[in-house]
């Protein structure tokens, strides 16, 4: 196989017009033909990038390529975000009668398509502890359609088994999309495990620089060429800058998330030793106990993690509020540190029930850590943590030289 590096940086070779170096950005939402015959051919053209701009367009055919060939897909389609990514495939593949399993841990707009707005359209679901195989084989019925797979999960950083899972649903004529936002394909391949299908929010790690909204979606021609047909009437179409965006971010993706993956475990580590935190969730550590799986299918354990204060809330609260490098605000997979309080976020998507059932305590805090150095995003955290139970202590700053 192609370093990931290469891939990213080459992965769209001979889809860049003329001796550019930097792939132009193609700002025209149509396209003109000089015969009959020619528009003829380029109307119909599937996935095509020179007849109109929601059907295709040069760049999101760079994109596609190279993230496809980062996941080791046969192809991939683009959208206008994440959400524009899954939900277009459960509308391409969904119909009314189909059941759908998804996991409990999951983000929450995931979470509330499957739950909420495909039940409208007489889609069932049910929704399983991802931890457990056995779950996922107790929730198959025979009008399983799909399974929608997010590991590491958001914000529990929980893990599910991919080879298991894919070969429980293959054997019950299902689907497995897999959410490889979290662990990117430097990190895992689910295509490897079998999954049929696998999405991004490429806002997140794949973009990087958090000034891009986009989506992912990657897997065989045949079933891209389903997805295609319903994105080209819902129109989640990504436009031609943000693509553009989208794919000079990936060109520095494999040396992005060295830095992550770095950041976040030195990061877990001295979290966990810390008096004021109760646990902290992160693949990487040995006290997960998934650490042995996540061994097994991950080549690195990714940028995020989430963290349990013991002081609940208010240990949250004091906590974002005595941080100096890190940000808080939604999203992830920037080269900034980004926090958030994920029941205060996500207290609008999901309903109360949900959210409780979602194992997501007052207490929790998810951390995507950014490409700052090390020493200081650590030292950035330690001193909120010091500062949060000590007030009259100085801090929310990195401690340089402590």
């Amino acid at each position: 196989m192609t370093g990931f590096g290469t891939i990213a940086v080459h992965g769209d070779d001979g889809l860049v017009p003329g001796q550019a170096v930097a792939p132009p950005i193609v700002q025209s939402a149509t396209f003109s033909a000089e015969s009959d015959e020619q528009f003829t051919a380029i109307a119909t053209e599937t996935r095509g990038s020179a007849f109109y701009t929601r059907y295709g367009n040069p760049n999101h055919a760079q994109v596609a390529a190279v993230v496809a060939e980062l996941e080791g897909a046969e192809t991939g389609l683009v959208t206008a975000s994440g959400m524009g990514a899954i939900s277009t495939v459960a509308l391409a593949l969904l119909s009314a009668g189909d059941h759908v399993v998804v996991q409990r841990s999951t983000y929450g707009g995931t979470t509330s398509l499957a739950t909420g707005l495909l039940p409208r359209f007489g889609v069932s679901c049910t929704q399983v502890d991802q931890t457990d195989i056995g779950a996922f084989e107790r929730a198959m019925r025979p009008g399983t359609r799909l399974v929608l797979v997010e590991t590491p999960s958001n914000p529990l950083l929980e893990l599910t088994d991919l080879t298991a899972v894919v070969e429980l649903a293959h054997a019950a004529g299902a689907l497995v999309v897999v959410d490889n936002t979290f662990a990117t394909p430097v990190n895992q391949r689910p295509m490897s495990a079998g999954a049929d299908l696998v999405w991004h929010s490429g806002t997140k790690f794949l973009g990087g620089h958090s000034d891009v909204s986009a989506g992912v979606v990657v897997g065989s021609a045949e079933l891209i060429e389903r997805v295609w047909q319903t994105a080209i009437v819902t129109g989640s179409t990504l436009g031609p800058v943000d693509a553009w965006l989208l794919l000079r971010g990936i060109r520095t993706l494999p040396l992005r998330v060295q830095r992550h993956n770095g950041n976040a475990l030195a990061l877990a580590q001295a979290l966990e030793a810390h008096p004021a935190v109760g646990r902290v969730r992160y693949p990487g550590l040995p006290s997960h106990p998934q650490h042995a799986l996540a061994r097994r299918q991950m080549t690195g354990f990714g940028g995020v993690l989430s963290v349990d204060l013991k002081a609940g809330r208010a240990g949250a609260a004091a906590l974002l509020a005595g941080l100096g490098l890190a940000k808080r605000a939604a999203s992830l997979g920037s080269v900034s540190t980004l926090v958030v309080h994920p029941r205060s976020m996500w207290a609008g998507i999901v309903d109360a029930e949900q959210l409780a059932a979602s194992g997501i305590s007052d207490g929790l805090v998810r951390v995507s850590t950014g490409i700052e150095d090390t020493a200081d995003l650590v030292d950035d955290f330690l001193a909120a943590l010091d500062k949060s139970a000590d007030p009259g202590q100085p801090g929310g700053g990195p401690r340089r030289g402590a």
